[in-house]
């Protein structure tokens, strides 16, 4: 169980609709789906079936509209958004929608994949995941790129307690419900000063349940680094599973969201990341121009 505590995990399961094609860097986020054997994903898409994919991750093919008709029926509302993007507002909805999927779990995930793991035990430890029902790996919001959720009937339905939410999730339009509408269950008192924040802490029986830390997974992003500057890593190493930066040492982080750099990668970059060379690859880099095999 390599450096892990040996004891028996909490499960984990992170589910991820997606439709269209897969972008060209999914190679290297199936390794890193790989180093984290212990934990399990699950993909309902139609972008075909990878090839070397980890035993950890599951790829369930079906249609979008087939999928958009498996949510309505669930949710019992229309659910037919024109652009695949609408999927982001269903990401608190997933552990309800997939309850059958999920049932064997201790924990149930969303997130992205403009993303790269590290040693997501390393952060989400069995102390850690002891303490609350909800994790955001931001301190003011859920994070969207990935959030883990207990899974229980009340964390399940928890998306129930926004208000409109039907009208919400069956708009055609993105309404970034996840980051938004969904954080408001927990972070009710956000714009409070600090003082009714931090009564909220001690009485608020949603915010109780959750934790909200910032891991700097997301540099770049208009929030100050970890040394309170802004001063951001140019440079992020995977090595064997764990996920350093060349400003902050040995310091280890559950995931790099290159949500920023990704949108400069040119075609010249795009073509070297499919290479199959990488499976079974020791280490890689990321930079702002793409990924870097060492």
């Amino acid at each position: 169980m390599s450096n892990h505590e040996q004891i028996k995990l909490n499960s984990i399961c992170i589910i991820i609709p997606y439709f269209g094609k897969w972008p060209v860097w999914m190679p290297y986020y199936w390794e890193t789906c790989r180093f984290n054997a212990d934990i399990n994903w699950v993909f309902y898409t139609d972008c075909g079936m990878p090839e070397h994919l980890p035993s950890n991750v599951k790829v369930i093919e079906i249609s979008y509209a087939d999928y958009c008709q498996f949510v309505s029926r669930k949710l019992t509302i229309q659910f037919s958004p024109s652009n695949p993007y609408k999927l982001c507002d269903i990401k608190p909805l997933l552990g309800y929608l997939h309850e059958d999927e999920l049932k064997d779990y201790d924990f149930w995930g969303f997130g992205d994949i403009d993303l790269i793991y590290g040693d997501l035990r390393a952060y989400f430890t069995q102390a850690r995941l002891a303490k609350k029902d909800l994790f955001s790996t931001h301190a003011r919001r859920i994070s969207g790129h990935l959030c883990l959720i207990r899974n229980t009937v009340e964390m399940r339905t928890a998306f129930k307690k926004v208000k409109g939410w039907q009208a919400l999730i069956a708009s055609d339009q993105h309404q970034a419900f996840d980051e938004k509408a969904f954080s408001k269950v927990f972070l009710r008192h956000k714009n409070s000063p600090r003082f009714v924040r931090w009564v909220a802490g001690l009485m608020d029986p949603w915010l109780k349940k959750a934790e909200f830390i910032e891991a700097y997974s997301t540099p770049n992003a208009k929030i100050a680094w970890i040394d309170g500057t802004y001063r951001n890593p140019t440079e992020w190493v995977w090595e064997k599973g764990r996920l350093t930066n060349d400003i902050d040492g040995n310091r280890q982080f559950p995931y790099f969201h290159f949500m920023v750099w990704k949108k400069s990668w040119g075609t010249l970059s795009n073509q070297a990341l499919t290479q199959s060379t990488i499976i079974n690859l020791d280490v890689f880099l990321i930079t702002d121009s793409g990924f870097v095999n060492k």
